[in-house]
């Protein structure tokens, strides 16, 4: 890779970060983190982005994939 490349990739992700950040605006972290993440956003990268720790993001992610889960298993049955 040369240097016109690395400035270009530079610039593609400062754009990348910027779109992500106008698309989850001022909802709240945790509609924030399921966004980024839907989206492809590792969690170190989410949590540059909305300024919180890596762990809080991976927390956040397993409280939502089990709200998942129990929410799936519940469609249906009555």
């Amino acid at each position: 890779m040369n240097e016109s490349d690395s400035v270009v990739l530079a610039e593609l992700k400062k754009m990348n970060r910027l779109l992500a950040l106008v698309a989850v605006g001022e909802r709240k972290q945790g509609e924030q983190i399921s966004i980024l993440s839907k989206a492809g956003f590792l969690p170190k990268e989410i949590a540059e982005l909305i300024g919180t720790t890596s762990n809080t993001v991976r927390v956040a992610l397993s409280v939502l994939r089990k709200a998942s889960k129990k929410n799936s298993r519940g469609i249906g049955k009555e």
